[in-house]
């Protein structure tokens, strides 16, 4: 338990009860960040609410505790990303965090930064220290981190159950957010979400939602995966998932089934070892997270860009230039013999398309065929649908970025710009723990102050500081580059047009 006697306390009303948090200085800064932890905003979904849509916390008498983080919906310690992000246990899972450096000042009105955490939808926690919002706090931005049900509890299909559990999680915590900011500082009407990889999928699914158009009024993206799961890939992964845990597919059935077995099932479910693991992913896509139900998303989440869903609302988004190079950099010594048109045949490119591709990536063919296999699989996952959303959004304000700072941590990571390395760049925390494991020794403070400006000049102020590629397609920020430099680029996807 925290030892409060150490603590600084602060109190402050929210809608449905007081909250007690705590004061913590700012490193490097005469400013203060107020954390509140692990503040309810929704009943725990466990009984007869497991596999509901999240109903609204009650209120609650006297002052409740908000000085350590909240349960987690993810269990033990699934190793999938490379953020340090920690499984809390405990039934309340959905809850958010709150950092501000003006508690109870409601006439403050600052803007708002909402982060929704990565992993697959159906890992990470809300819970990570790189995601500690002091550094926002800084800049007078109230932050806010939220949980939200994963994996098949929170996206699988159920024949009588709400659709997108988790989807309606972030609706509920994003209301909680309109109703409650004002009382930690906060401006209801300046929210900016964003998240990275299913974190920045997510942010991408809220803004394609005509559901969710007055819960935010900016987007930032990181990584984006979006999931569209197919209807009848949603329905047979659920049956799925059903028969392996040995009961039907129906709300009372599964909610006799433990999470653990459920767990198991989900991951037999979904497994996509083998051979042409990588090559089925790029070509289906997650079989595990926000649907197509025809309620809450009611078609791709690009048409619903094109359609002007969110075109009032300031996008950035962007990848990272090397974001699965680990997947192949075991295999650097065995693929150098291998030609590249053998390693992008098995891949699907062929021909004259494999020929333009090698032809747009030089500079990568340079690096290695295990760089060349690492950037395809990167460009079908991730740095394609940049591309596509920017052209999708049209003259909506749209500003583009690559992340193109290489690791020098030795092993799978070294020389690459690989998934998650610009996190803690951009929540400035190089000074957080486990960061040194990804970025290798001495990362760049002054990348940091560059890219954490661009998210605070985005949530302050609507714009991120470069050209947008709305006004002057491909204009591309370009983070990281040779000696930490960031530059704009005006075709910076050039490498992806083949594949479009």
């Amino acid at each position: 338990m925290t030892d409060t006697d150490t603590l600084t306390l602060v109190e402050v009303d929210t809608r449905v009860g007081r909250v007690r948090g705590a004061w913590r200085d700012i490193p490097g800064s005469e400013a203060r960040s107020a954390a509140f932890l692990g503040i309810p905003f929704a009943k725990p979904p466990v009984g007869e609410l497991r596999f509901a849509a999240p109903v609204p916390v009650e209120p609650w008498e006297g002052v409740r505790d908000a000085l350590e983080f909240g349960a987690t919906a993810q269990r033990g310690h699934p190793g999938v990303t490379l953020i340090p992000e920690p499984s809390v246990p405990g039934e309340s899972t959905l809850n958010v965090n709150v950092f501000t450096p003006v508690p109870g000042e409601a006439d403050a009105a600052l803007p708002v930064l909402v982060w929704i955490h990565g992993g697959g939808y159906f890992a990470g926690s809300p819970a990570s220290p790189w995601y500690d919002g002091r550094s926002f706090n800084r800049d007078d931005v109230v932050t806010v981190t939220i949980s939200y049900r994963l994996g098949f509890d929170g996206f699988g299909w159920i024949e009588d159950a709400p659709s997108n559990r988790g989807v309606r999680d972030w609706l509920l915590a994003l209301k909680w957010v309109q109703e409650n900011i004002s009382s930690f500082g906060g401006d209801a009407g300046r929210v900016t979400i964003a998240g990275q990889s299913a974190g920045g999928g997510a942010v991408l699914t809220l803004l394609g939602m005509p559901s969710a158009q007055h819960l935010f009024h900016g987007v930032w993206t990181a990584s984006g995966v979006i999931a569209d799961v197919a209807p009848e890939t949603w329905q047979r992964v659920g049956r799925d998932v059903a028969s392996r845990a040995g009961v039907a597919p129906t709300r009372a059935a599964l909610s006799t089934v433990p999470e653990e077995r459920i767990i198991e099932a989900q991951k037999a479910a979904t497994d996509m070892s083998g051979p042409d693991a990588m090559t089925k992913v790029l070509d289906e896509g997650l079989t595990l997270g926000p649907a197509i139900d025809g309620d809450l998303i009611i078609r791709p989440t690009i048409e619903s860009l094109a359609a002007g869903v969110g075109a009032d609302k300031p996008l950035v988004l962007g990848a990272n230039d090397d974001e699965f190079s680990m997947v192949v950099a075991g295999a650097k010594n065995k693929l150098r013999w291998i030609p590249l048109r053998i390693l992008l045949g098995k891949s699907g490119l062929k021909g004259a398309q494999r020929r333009a591709y090698i032809a747009a990536n030089r500079d990568v063919v340079a690096r290695g065929h295990a760089a060349v296999v690492g950037r395809y699989i990167t460009d079908r996952m991730f740095r394609t649908a940049v591309v596509k959303i920017a052209r999708a959004r049209g003259a909506a304000p749209t500003w583009v970025y690559r992340y193109a700072f290489r690791s020098t941590q030795p092993g799978m990571v070294n020389g690459s710009a690989v998934h998650c390395i610009d996190v803690p760049f951009w929540f400035d925390c190089l000074d957080s723990i486990d960061v040194e494991a990804l970025t290798g020794p001495n990362p760049p403070q002054s990348l940091a102050d560059q890219t954490h400006r661009a998210a605070a000049d985005l949530i302050v102020g609507g714009d991120p500081g470069w050209p947008a590629w709305s006004g002057s397609p491909g204009s591309t920020r370009v983070f990281g580059g040779p000696a930490g430099s960031s530059a704009v680029d005006p075709d910076g996807y050039a490498g992806v047009a083949p594949l479009l």
